[in-house]
C-alpha cells in the first residue's frame, strides 16, 4: 500500500512538472510583462469621496516648455498603503465621457478611462500611512487637454475615488510637438511628423525649413488621424483609448547630400497669426553610394518609462530610459536610428504613445528615426496579422502606422526599402507572412536584388522576430532556435544576394552569431571578417529596454557572444570596403562586443556556395 501511494505520488509530481513546464512555455512565448496600466481595474472603480480628503496641484498654468514638473500634495483621514494618485488627461473623467456600456456589472456612475500614469500615495513619503499626508512631484507633457489627479483607495484592483484635485493646463494644450524625422520615398527627402490638437479646419500645418544660414522655405503637410472604431478591440476601444490629437507629415523634397538644415514646425490659425515650435536642425542622407563617414544604431524592444518614477519605473521596462539618454548624449555621432518594433508597448492605452513619442523627440528630432512593426503594434486576432495573438491590445496597428511614417508603399504593409550612403536597408514586417510566394517575399527579394554592391556594399535585413537565429529559451524548448517557419524561405535569399547583417528583436537580449547558413557555422572567425562572403551573421539586439528574456542552457555551435543586458548595436561604414560592428550597453555607453568587415567589390562578385546562377554562358 506505502508503495502504490509512493508511485502515486511520484506520478502526480511528475504530472505537476510537467504541467508547469507547458505553462511556463506557453507564458515565455506569448506575455512576460504586463502594461503598468492594465493593472488598474478602472471599469470596476466606485466613487468614495472624501469630504475631509485633499487633493491638491500646482502649478495651476504650465508653461510654454514640452513638459513640466508638477507638485500634487495629499491629505487623507483614513490612509493606506496601497493609496495611489492617477494623472487623468482629460481633467473630467466621469461617466458622462463613456460609451454605452452593456456590462451588467458595472457601477453607475464609473470611470471608462484609464489614467496616463499613477504613483501609490506614498512613494516619496513613507510616513504616509500614519500622517495621511503625502507629496509627490509628477513630470507632464502636453498631451492635447487639462489634466486632473484623483486619489483612490482599494488599491489598483478594487479602486475607490476618494477625492479630485483641481484642474491644471499647458498655455497651450494643442501646440505642435515632438517631431519625428523619417527617411522618404527617395534619398533626397526627409520627411517631418509631429503631432498637434489642430485639426485642419481650425489651422493650415506646414514645415518652415531651408539649409543653415540660408534662405527658409515652406512646405505644406498633410493630417491624419484616428478614431475609437479604428480599434480591433480592448483596451484600445474602452478604457485605454484617448483622442491622438492630429498627426501631420510634411516632406522636404531636392535635398542636398550631407547638407544640415533647420526647421521648425507651423500652423497658421483661421485669423491669419501663426503658431509656431522651436527650431530643430538634421543633416540630409548621404547620395547613395557616397563615401563619407556613416553611423547608424539599431536596437528593438525598447518601450517607455517615466522620469518621475511613476507606472512602477524600473519594473516593466527597466532599461528604456538608460537606452534613450546614451543616444541623447551621443546624438553627435549618429546618423540614423532602426528601431525594429515594439516601440512605446501601449498595448492599447493609447496616451502611452504620447508618451513615447515624448521620450524619443530629442533623437527623433534631429535624425531619421526609422521604425518597424512588432507583436505589440501589430498583433490581434481576426485582423490580418500572421501571428492570432492579442499583443496590441487592440491596436491592430493603427496607431503606430499613423504617428510614425515610413516610405512603404502601403502602411498598412509595414515593409519597406531605404537607402542611406553606402547601405541599403531592407526592413521586413515579421506580423506578415514572408514565406515564399507571399506579395512580402517578393518585396524582400527585389529589396536585396537591387541593391547596386558597387556603390551600397553594406546590405543589411531586419525584422521585428527573429526569423534568423537565437539560442532563446522558449525557441531552445521548441528546438528551432527560430521563430516558427522564420528563416526556411529567407535564408537562400539572404546567401544569394549576400546579405551582410542581419538584425532581430522580439527576444529581450543580444546575440551575435558566427557567419551561419543552414544551421552551420561556415566561418570560425570572431572579430575579423574579410575576403569573399561566406555568409550572414544574425545579430539579436532586442534589449532595447523591455524586461529580459532567458536563453537556453544549451549554446548552440553558431552562437558567439550571448549578453543579458539592455544594450543597442552601432554600424560604422568608414568606407566601401570597411565596417566596424558595436555592441554597447545601455547602462554607461561602453563597446562589449565588436567586429570588422574588410571587403572589396571584387569579393562582393564572386560566387560562393548557393550564392551564384546555377548556370552562366561561360559553362
Amino acid at each position: 500500500m506505502e508503495k502504490g501511494c509512493a508511485q502515486c505520488l511520484k506520478h502526480l509530481l511528475m504530472l505537476c512538472f510537467f504541467a508547469n513546464l507547458s505553462l511556463s512555455i506557453a507564458l515565455s512565448h506569448v506575455k512576460i510583462g504586463e502594461q503598468p496600466l492594465s493593472k488598474i481595474a478602472i471599469h470596476k472603480a466606485t466613487f468614495l469621496l472624501n469630504s475631509r480628503a485633499s487633493i491638491r496641484a500646482s502649478p495651476y498654468l504650465l508653461g510654454v516648455k514640452d513638459f513640466q514638473w508638477v507638485t500634487v500634495d495629499l491629505d487623507h483621514p483614513d490612509p493606506a498603503a496601497d493609496d495611489w494618485v492617477g494623472v487623468f488627461s482629460p481633467a473630467d473623467f466621469n461617466s458622462s465621457t463613456c460609451q454605452p456600456n452593456n456590462d451588467s456589472e458595472a457601477e453607475t456612475p464609473y470611470i471608462c478611462t484609464a489614467p496616463i500614469k499613477y504613483k501609490y500615495a506614498n512613494h516619496s513619503s513613507p510616513d504616509y500611512t500614519k500622517t495621511g499626508k503625502a507629496t509627490l512631484e509628477f513630470r507632464l507633457i502636453n498631451q492635447r487637454a487639462d489634466f486632473s489627479f484623483a486619489v483612490f483607495s482599494g488599491g489598483l484592483s478594487n479602486p475607490k475615488l476618494v477625492a479630485v484635485s483641481n484642474f491644471i493646463s499647458f498655455v497651450n494644450p494643442k501646440a505642435p510637438l515632438y517631431p519625428r524625422l523619417a527617411q522618404g520615398k527617395s534619398w533626397d527627402e526627409m520627411t517631418v511628423t509631429w503631432t498637434s490638437g489642430y485639426d485642419i479646419n481650425e489651422a493650415v500645418p506646414f514645415v518652415e525649413w531651408g539649409p543653415k544660414g540660408g534662405r527658409l522655405t515652406r512646405s505644406p503637410a498633410g493630417t491624419l488621424t484616428f478614431k475609437r472604431n479604428s480599434m480591433c478591440g480592448p483596451p484600445a476601444r474602452t478604457v485605454g483609448w484617448r483622442d491622438p490629437g492630429f498627426i501631420h507629415t510634411s516632406f522636404l523634397k531636392n535635398l542636398w547630400p550631407n547638407v544640415v538644415y533647420r526647421y521648425r514646425l507651423g500652423h497658421m490659425l483661421s485669423n491669419g497669426s501663426y503658431v509656431w515650435s522651436k527650431f530643430n536642425s538634421f543633416k540630409s542622407s548621404p547620395y547613395p553610394g557616397q563615401d563619407s563617414l556613416q553611423r547608424v544604431i539599431i536596437f528593438g524592444d525598447m518601450g517607455k518609462a517615466e522620469h518621475d518614477g511613476s507606472n512602477e519605473y524600473a519594473d516593466y521596462q527597466p532599461g528604456s530610459l538608460n537606452t534613450t539618454d546614451q543616444l541623447i548624449k551621443d546624438l553627435d555621432n549618429i546618423d540614423i536610428v532602426f528601431h525594429i518594433g515594439d516601440m512605446p508597448y501601449a498595448n492599447g492605452y493609447v496616451s502611452q504613445w504620447d508618451q513615447f513619442t515624448a521620450q524619443v523627440e530629442p533623437i527623433s528630432s534631429r535624425v531619421p528615426y526609422m521604425v518597424a512593426s512588432g507583436n505589440h503594434e501589430r498583433d490581434w486576432p481576426n485582423s490580418g496579422s500572421f501571428y492570432d495573438t492579442d499583443d496590441s491590445g487592440g491596436e491592430c496597428g493603427v496607431p503606430a502606422e499613423t504617428i510614425y511614417y515610413v516610405p512603404a508603399e502601403n502602411r498598412a504593409k509595414y515593409w519597406y526599402a531605404t537607402d542611406y550612403g553606402m547601405f541599403r536597408f531592407c526592413i521586413a514586417d515579421s506580423e506578415h507572412d514572408w514565406r515564399e510566394g507571399t506579395e512580402q517575399y517578393k518585396f524582400i527579394e527585389h529589396c536585396l536584388a537591387t541593391a547596386d554592391r558597387q556603390k551600397q556594399p553594406w546590405l543589411i535585413f531586419a525584422a521585428h522576430r527573429v526569423l534568423g537565429y537565437s539560442s532563446n529559451y522558449w525557441y531552445g524548448l521548441e528546438g528551432s532556435y527560430e521563430e516558427p517557419m522564420g528563416r526556411e524561405s529567407l535564408q537562400k535569399l539572404w546567401q544569394r544576394y549576400k546579405v551582410d547583417l542581419a538584425f532581430f528583436g522580439h527576444v529581450h537580449n543580444y546575440e551575435r552569431t558566427f557567419p551561419v547558413y543552414q544551421n552551420q557555422p561556415v566561418s570560425s572567425e570572431k572579430s575579423h571578417y574579410s575576403g569573399v562572403f561566406n555568409a550572414t551573421i544574425h545579430v539579436i539586439v532586442g534589449g532595447g529596454g523591455s524586461h529580459l528574456s532567458d536563453f537556453s542552457n544549451v549554446i548552440p555551435i553558431w552562437s558567439i557572444y550571448r549578453d543579458y543586458d539592455f544594450g543597442f548595436v552601432k554600424l560604422t561604414a568608414f568606407n566601401h570596403s570597411s565596417l566596424l560592428f558595436e555592441y554597447k550597453k545601455s547602462s554607461d555607453g561602453k563597446v562589449y562586443d565588436s567586429f570588422t568587415i574588410t571587403r572589396d567589390y571584387k569579393d562582393v562578385l564572386a560566387c560562393v556556395h548557393d550564392a551564384c546562377e546555377k548556370t552562366t554562358l561561360a559553362s
